[in-house]
């Protein structure tokens, strides 16, 4: 009955937090020498709370605009429920449900506009290892906040290396890796590994499904963030259930 209203709860959370997703994600998702969105496709300038940045993605008189915002709070309800059935009421819960939401517009960004702004992941990494930190100290807690920033600190500086050797890797996907690192890391080495793994597996099958379409050539640049993001999901849904 526990993990039953937590579930119901981390639902109610990722639903509520997913319809302010489409807002932000419009806002961002510019080129790195454009400004941030300040105004609706319409020309109306965004109002509300957090200089505009918080709110429903619907103008009083216009359309909606940016992604489907009952898509995407679906979409957030559905990963925070997942994470709070696997993870139970373990204080690193909280960690994962403060995460998901960012998470999930930064796919969102890095689909759109092939950009992880360092204005979410580099702030996310920090925040995710100081609540990870505190959650370390607190009965319960299913995870090594050691691991966590040695995880953090390898697999940023892996990604560094690609980065380095392979046009395909972006350097937003190495401030992301930051943060999945440390995530990854709090339920240990093998769940870096697994996660890291997964996410370059759908990265990879997608890129051949595209060229096998025809959709895309075999030198397109296809988005890393939103499969590392899945593959960081799934590591933490293995890490959370490991006995």
């Amino acid at each position: 009955m526990e993990t039953f209203w937590i579930t119901a709860m981390a639902v109610l959370w990722g639903a509520g937090t997913g319809l302010l997703i489409p807002r932000a994600a419009y806002r961002l998702s510019v080129q790195p020498e454009e400004p941030w969105r300040a105004a609706c496709p319409a020309g109306h300038p965004f109002a509300g709370a957090g200089n505009g940045w918080l709110g429903r993605a619907r103008c009083a008189d216009c359309a909606s605009y940016g992604p489907s915002m009952p898509v995407l709070a679906a979409g957030t309800a559905a990963v925070c429920a997942v994470l709070a059935a696997a993870t139970g009421a373990r204080p690193e819960l909280v960690v994962w449900l403060l995460i998901a939401p960012v998470g999930v517009l930064l796919a969102i960004v890095d689909y759109t506009a092939h950009r992880l702004p360092d204005v979410l992941t580099l702030p996310l990494a920090a925040a995710a290892l100081v609540l990870l930190g505190i959650a370390a100290l607190l009965p319960d807690a299913g995870g090594s906040w050691t691991s966590a920033l040695l995880g953090s600190l390898i697999l940023g500086a892996s990604a560094f290396v690609l980065f380095l050797i392979s046009n395909r890797f972006g350097f937003g996907d190495v401030k992301l890796a930051l943060v999945l690192g440390a995530v990854l890391g709090w339920y240990g080495w093998t769940l870096i590994l697994i996660g890291a793994f997964v996410g370059y597996l759908l990265f990879a099958l997608y890129g051949i499904a595209l060229i096998l379409r025809g959709r895309v050539g075999r030198t397109a640049t296809i988005p890393l963030g939103p499969f590392l993001l899945a593959g960081a999901l799934a590591g933490v849904l293995l890490g959370s259930n490991a006995p």
